[in-house]
């Protein structure tokens, strides 16, 4: 378990930066007249908030994986969960470079 607890918070550091440089980049489309979205993410992408910006789905994962590593015994249903949301973290940041 705490071979894939490190896995996920490398991924999610990895997230984190592409996320702030992501996040400037909505800041200034947005300053231009663009960007007129309600969210990032639709709600089948595991996530039950809406936002605009990339940085509070990194910190939705984050205590998602944190709360993975405070447990005894692997949580199936948590752990499918934090590696969706991150894979669809990743999928997005790719597709927004």
């Amino acid at each position: 378990m705490q071979t894939i607890i490190e896995k996920l918070n490398e991924n999610l550091k990895v997230v984190y930066r592409q996320s702030l440089d992501a996040d400037k980049k909505l800041d200034e489309l947005q300053r231009q007249g663009h960007g007129k979205f309600k969210a990032l993410f639709t709600e089948d992408a595991g996530f039950n908030f809406e936002a605009k910006r990339f940085k509070p789905y990194v910190l939705d994962v984050a205590a998602d994986v944190k709360a993975l590593s405070e447990q005894e015994s692997v949580d199936e249903e948590k752990l499918k969960s934090a590696v969706l949301k991150l894979q669809n973290l990743l999928q997005l940041l790719a597709t927004f470079k």
